[in-house]
């Protein structure tokens, strides 16, 4: 089992949004991803796989090179994304 966290800069809103709909899309398709939730500050303290948020969030992770696979989301109500994003991140996995 895998472990995602679903983050924005406050933890509220868009992240809490994008969690409900990203828990759809794992259960929907069996994925094999336990999501947890919070705002930026609780990135350092994980040690899952990935790491779920908005576009302009996930440009400033990746510069700053968490250990984390960072997958950016343009339409957090959009499962056909958060799907292909998600297979593509886990088939990344797999290699």
């Amino acid at each position: 089992m895998y472990k995602a966290l679903v983050a924005c800069r406050a933890g509220v809103g868009s992240s809490l949004m994008l969690k409900i709909k990203v828990n759809e899309v794992v259960k929907e398709n069996n994925f094999p991803i336990e999501i947890e939730h919070s705002s930026l500050d609780g990135v350092s303290g994980f040690s899952g796989e990935f790491l779920i948020t908005l576009p302009d969030v996930a440009e400033e992770l990746e510069q700053k090179k968490i250990p984390q696979k960072v997958i950016g989301i343009r339409n957090i109500v959009d499962k056909n994304e958060i799907k292909e994003k998600l297979t593509l991140a886990l088939s990344e996995l797999a290699k």
